[in-house]
């Protein structure tokens, strides 16, 4: 089958697509003919070498966590999916490989009816994410929440599981998405000098929890929230600890034969119930072929894309 790897750190350039030989469903999971799969940041950093010293890696390493398309092997012990069965899920950590033909997942849900097949290979991901770091600042119902980095393919859906939790958000992004965040049920702001005044012009009481997806501005952040423990960043900003804000990361089953988190389990059903309720977008940035999954890392690399950027087959 055909995968997305690179053998070498460097530019978008080293990215190809590859010959390999089709994984199987083993025990506790499912394998998936793809129909589309996400493409983070974060493997854009790994693929150039910025994150040398954080995420081990072995060549060729084989890009994606996230994907949806059609089961066609069930693991030993798997109950409630079938072959036939139309899912979107992740990965293990360990393994990736979803920016693939085929690809089995450790975590997965029923691939809702409302989203396009793009929709759904960009959503696993971003859903585990924000529920986890949802979660850890335990954001719900009378808080206010700043989400920096609103915009992007987890900042857009963290906006909208805390929006359903009942929580106020603020978002920040450039001038030419806020009417975009409002859309999502987000006040916008911009970034970038000024954001603490801008902020607290907006809630005065302050500011119960930060997500932050961008990186770049957590001394500000931390003085928004009063507290880092009420900061969470998913950038990889290595100054983290010495803010002492707790940088996230991490996703289902990071040893292949654990099986899945059970919250990213639960984050994807939740994330299914709000979208038969129209309650839960998932905005798509770009689709690109499988073939031009390098011109898919050069976007990425722009750090301005509006959504998930999706590799289709």
């Amino acid at each position: 089958m055909r995968a997305v790897q690179f053998c070498e750190y460097g530019g978008p350039g080293v990215v190809h697509v590859a010959e390999v030989e089709e994984p199987h469903a083993g025990p506790g999971t499912v394998r998936v003919a793809v129909r589309a799969s996400g493409l983070s940041t974060g493997e854009t950093r790994i693929r150039s070498g910025e994150l040398r010293g954080v995420v081990p890696v072995t060549f060729p390493f084989r890009t994606g966590f996230d994907a949806a398309g059609v089961v066609d092997e069930v693991g030993e012990g798997v109950t409630g999916v079938e072959t036939g069965d139309e899912v979107f899920g992740m990965t293990a950590a360990a393994t990736r490989g979803a920016n693939a033909d085929h690809a089995v997942l450790v975590a997965w849900a029923p691939k809702p009816a409302a989203w396009s097949w793009e929709e759904a290979g960009g959503a696993a991901g971003s859903v585990e994410t924000a529920t986890r770091v949802l979660d850890r600042l335990r954001a719900g119902a009378g808080h206010t929440v700043l989400v920096q980095g609103a915009a992007g393919g987890v900042g857009t859906v963290a906006v909208q599981l805390a929006v359903a939790r009942g929580a106020t958000v603020i978002g920040t992004a450039s001038p030419r998405n806020h009417d975009f965040l409002r859309s999502l049920g987000a006040e916008p702001t911009t970034y970038g000098p000024g954001l603490v005044d801008r902020v607290r012009a907006l809630a005065p009481g302050g500011v119960d929890a930060v997500f932050d997806c961008a990186g770049g501005a957590l001394p500000d952040l931390v003085a928004m929230a009063g507290d880092p423990a009420r900061v969470v960043t998913i950038a990889p900003d290595l100054t983290a600890a010495a803010h002492g804000v707790h940088l996230s990361h991490g996703s289902p089953g990071a040893d292949p034969g654990a099986g899945a988190d059970p919250l990213a389990v639960h984050g994807l059903g939740v994330a299914v119930g709000l979208a038969a309720r129209g309650r839960l977008r998932v905005p798509v940035a770009a689709a690109f072929p499988l073939a031009e999954a390098a011109a898919a890392h050069e976007l990425s690399e722009t750090r301005h894309a509006r959504g998930r950027i999706v590799l289709v087959n």
